[in-house]
């Protein structure tokens, strides 16, 4: 047995959550993965996962000999790394997955300065509301908000997403504009659809040094960004949404906020990736994004 492609495989079990996604992502068939990580089981002497026909979860033993199996990989990834850093400037393919108004504020607008100081770097750039799969997709690393459920994942914080309730001058002169978040009750909403559930998200506050998240009913939902902010723009109803994707319009005055006195509380900005994947050039574009982000991002 090759311990150290049972252990790569038993790591990226338990990342994919699945044996057949692991074997898709290691270019194996599902049955060598099951093989390896059985065989890995009798060398130890002890079950590592739990096994049924719609989940997997690591026994207590699985999750001790996990973390060690993440550190000895990342030695050795790391060992790698430096020996290639040490005689060649980072190069290949980084393949990349964020939201889009992310993307479109602060990565895309300098690229070409990621180009000049890495130009043997590609970048194949994924913006989408609909966060990645990172293992069965093939994604080197991707920027997440909020709570990250994934421990597997080595992150970085790079700031924090300002949320912002508004909507157009046109809505406000024939609605008026709400005065307290009871008064939402009276006026027209535009909702964004999760694209985990599919359900309407809650709408977010806090008052009196209470967070407070409600449900609103509208007439419109939308489940892209680009297409909510326009319903804004439109006078369709209120929106909720980032600062970073509302400053362009709150500036020209194509949008105005409301209840600025009870903004939630910020929300976390991530990147993350798989140790597994922690090449070069995936440490280039991780280290670069933290540089161009956190100055733009409230911390």
């Amino acid at each position: 047995m090759d311990k150290l492609q049972a252990m790569a495989a038993f790591v990226r079990v338990v990342e994919a959550r699945s044996f057949t996604k692991a074997a898709q992502s290691l270019a194996l068939p599902r049955s060598s993965v099951t093989t390896m990580i059985k065989n890995l089981e009798t060398h130890l002497g002890t079950p590592l996962l739990h096994r049924s026909t719609r989940s997997l979860s690591l026994t207590d033993a699985g999750a001790r000999y996990l973390q060690a199996c993440q550190a000895i990989l990342a030695n050795i990834a790391d060992a790698e790394n430096d020996v290639t850093a040490a005689i060649q400037a980072p190069r290949g393919r980084v393949r990349v997955d964020m939201p889009g108004v992310v993307g479109r504020a602060i990565v895309v607008p300098r690229l070409v300065e990621f180009e000049a100081r890495f130009p043997d770097v590609e970048v194949v750039l994924g913006l989408s509301d609909r966060p990645a799969d990172l293992i069965y997709e093939g994604i080197d690393c991707a920027i997440r908000s909020g709570e990250l459920a994934d421990s597997t994942l080595v992150a970085r914080g790079l700031g924090h997403l300002v949320w912002v309730t508004c909507a157009s001058p046109q809505y406000l002169g024939r609605f008026g504009e709400p005065k307290s978040v009871e008064a939402l009750s009276a006026h027209r909403v535009v909702n964004y659809l999760s694209n985990a559930t599919g359900r309407p998200l809650d709408w977010r506050f806090r008052v009196d040094g209470e967070n407070v998240s409600m449900a609103l009913p509208s007439r419109y939902a939308v489940n892209e960004t680009e297409a909510y902010l326009h319903c804004g723009l439109e006078g369709l109803g209120l929106i909720q949404l980032s600062a970073l994707a509302a400053s362009p319009y709150l500036r020209s005055g194509r949008l105005r906020e409301v209840l600025a006195d009870a903004r939630c509380e910020p929300v976390q900005l991530s990147i993350v990736y798989p140790q597994a994947r922690a090449t070069a050039a995936v440490k280039a574009f991780v280290q670069w994004v933290l540089e161009i982000s956190r100055p733009v991002l409230a911390e």
